[in-house]
């Protein structure tokens, strides 16, 4: 089933959705701004965030950008236009909701970059579970260059890339290539811009086959293992995977496995 809609948000079209086996795509589409992240942008992704967070429909999200840019942060121009520190703590507490419900999406999104990725638009990058890069694309955390420090950002791609290598994005402000961003582990793939949709959508779909009770699991187990010292993360993954191994789904896949069969889940 293929389901086109558009979510219009003050007369323009800020975020466009389309839907086709499973994999919800959602696409940034301020291009003048280069993706900008304004308020109405935000709050747009964190409701298709939140929508899809309830469809069974959906097993994977990719999010990208509308050409030339993936996302180049924050709207510039509407923090300068009204500098209250209320407003700012507000546009703050927003984009970190919405980094954090895409971490704690039950299901997994995919960043497809597809230009530029700076600020909260590599913050975006890193929340991301999986990242697909276009050789075009260039990633920098460059705040400093313009007086301000990309703190929050560095909350996600600290958690992505080493500390050293976060640290000179962050103190240097200089753009680091789609190749280097893999080097440091920032994204998983660089193809030529032209293969870049096809192999996003493939990687989606691959996944989108998986039981998504599975994915659930997984995804919630693996963040918040990360947090741990080694023995907790041991016993709490111990328990999750015990869990696991009661679920219908489990015993399907495994029983698939054994007759050479592809295995038909439940989610449960």
């Amino acid at each position: 089933m293929n389901v086109a809609t558009d979510v219009i948000t003050k007369e323009e079209h800020l975020l466009l959705r389309s839907d086709l086996n499973g994999v919800a795509t959602l696409i940034l589409n301020r291009p003048k701004t280069r993706n900008a992240l304004s308020n109405d942008l935000m709050s747009a992704l964190q409701n298709q965030i939140d929508l899809i967070a309830k469809d069974q429909q959906t097993k994977t999200v990719i999010i990208s950008g509308a050409e030339p840019a993936f996302c180049a942060g924050h709207d510039l121009k509407e923090i300068r236009s009204n500098d209250r520190k209320e407003i700012f703590q507000a546009l703050l507490k927003q984009c970190s909701q919405l980094m954090t419900s895409i971490v704690r999406l039950p299901k997994p999104v995919i960043a497809r970059v597809n230009g530029i990725a700076t600020a909260a638009g590599c913050q975006l990058v890193a929340s991301c579970d999986l990242a697909v890069a276009s050789s075009e694309a260039h990633f920098a955390t460059p705040g400093v260059n313009i007086g301000l420090f990309c703190s929050t950002p560095m909350v996600a791609v600290s958690r992505a890339v080493g500390r050293k290598q976060t640290m000179e994005m962050l103190l240097t402000g200089d753009p680091i290539s789609a190749d280097r961003a893999r080097e440091l582990g920032l994204v998983n793939r660089v193809v030529a811009h032209s293969l870049l949709e096809a192999e996003t959508r493939n990687l989606a779909e691959s996944i989108a086959k998986k039981s998504p009770l599975t994915m659930k699991i997984g995804k919630q187990a693996f963040y918040r293992q990360l947090e741990m010292d080694l023995d907790s993360a041991y016993a709490y993954t111990s328990q999750v995977m015990t869990e696991n191994m009661m679920a219908a789904d489990a015993r399907e896949g495994i029983d698939a496995f054994m007759e050479k069969r592809e295995p038909k889940w439940e989610g449960r």
